[in-house]
């Protein structure tokens, strides 16, 4: 897997001294958030060798840090103005723009599903071809859950999901088929979803069958009745308690907490080539984690967010999982969860190679979470 070290990047640049005066205060995960030195600078010493690249997400929360680096200015405050943040409409999409590079009218960089950087690096799920992508940041913690449809309302599901196998059975033998649909194959949400099931004594392979549905669709898929539940990143669970259409049985932190969930990447080529620009980006990116963080920020986080450029939902759609009150649709509703999504605090944004090696002996060369 190619992958560039942001310690050693850092290291020998004037990054580093960012970095250093962050560490002391998150080393150990401090809550408190640490005042950035308005004039320590990533590449400042350095120009850019180039002022863009084309950045492209998702529209689900953990973007966040994208869209605040582009619409606080950050990417400006770090001399590269010219950074594009497009809004893509599912990971496949993603995944084929950054196969092609901004010199082809795709992406540069993104942000990923965490898996996704190994799978294309080693052309598994990228056509055979083996693009190396380099994972900069992570971008969050924790942030995805299981919602399950209000057919099932009784059932009261909850980490257990035992009580939903004779109901799956009962629909079964009607000849109905069966679905839960995750973001992509072979990522988080797929191992979250087969591990919540397979937990249940309910096989995810035999039982049920598992479907890939972009994110922003997912809740219109309910509605419609063909699948029995998601899982996916806010905000589309609150969407779909709100429309009364489902509730929500797990949250990701519960079933492993403050997991590592998405990744701010870059084309390795694009890299290599550019890299004062890449240490630039990439300080602007970190920079927005610690704003996105920032308790007195959170207002004017929802704000922009919510726009229809970003991602595009009412704020009350956003804001009470982003201040860690989840109100599962089913009277369960749990204030200051330890659970809740994190982009700067406990670590949030370092790239531990311990998770490089997880994934890879988990998803790589065919293999899967089981």
């Amino acid at each position: 897997m190619a992958k560039l070290s942001r310690r050693k990047f850092l290291a020998t640049t004037t990054a580093s001294a960012l970095a250093y005066h962050l560490a002391q205060n998150f080393n150990s995960g401090n809550s408190t958030l640490a005042e950035l030195n308005p004039g320590v600078y990533a590449g400042y010493n350095d120009t850019p060798e180039t002022t863009k690249a084309v950045l492209g997400f998702v529209s689900v929360v953990s973007c966040c840090p994208l869209i605040i680096a582009k619409a606080k200015g950050m990417f400006a405050k770090h001399g590269v103005p010219d950074v594009i943040v497009q809004k893509q409409p599912s990971w496949a999409v993603i995944r084929d723009r950054l196969m092609l590079g901004s010199v082809d009218e795709g992406l540069d960089g993104a942000h990923l599903l965490f898996p996704m950087a190994y799978l294309i690096t080693t052309g598994e799920i990228s056509y055979n071809r083996k693009i190396p992508i380099y994972i900069l940041a992570r971008l969050n913690l924790n942030g995805q859950g299981i919602s399950i449809a209000n057919t099932y309302k009784n059932l009261n599901l909850g980490l257990d999901s035992s009580p939903l196998k004779p109901a799956l059975q009962t629909k079964a033998k009607s000849g109905e088929s069966i679905r839960f649909a995750i973001p992509f194959r072979r990522v988080t949400g797929d191992f979250f979803m087969r591990w919540w099931l397979a937990n249940g004594g309910i096989d995810p392979e035999t039982d049920a069958s598992l479907i890939v549905i972009p994110p922003p669709q997912m809740v219109a898929n309910m509605r419609g009745g063909s699948m029995e539940g998601f899982c996916v990143v806010d905000p589309w669970h609150q969407r779909l308690i709100n429309q009364k259409i489902g509730y929500s049985a797990v949250t990701s932190g519960e079933l492993w907490n403050n997991h590592p969930e998405k990744a701010f990447v870059m084309r390795g080529e694009w890299v290599d080539k550019y890299p004062k620009a890449t240490q630039a980006i990439l300080a602007a990116i970190m920079e927005a984690q610690i704003w996105c963080d920032r308790p007195e920020n959170k207002a004017e986080l929802f704000e922009i967010v919510s726009q229809r450029q970003w991602i595009g939902v009412p704020k009350d759609v956003i804001d009470q999982r982003l201040l860690g009150k989840f109100d599962y649709g089913n009277g369960r509703v749990v204030e200051n969860s330890p659970h809740a999504i994190k982009f700067w605090e406990n670590n949030a944004s370092y790239p531990y190679k311990s998770h490089d090696l997880w994934f890879c002996m988990k998803i790589c060369a065919g293999g899967i979470v089981r």
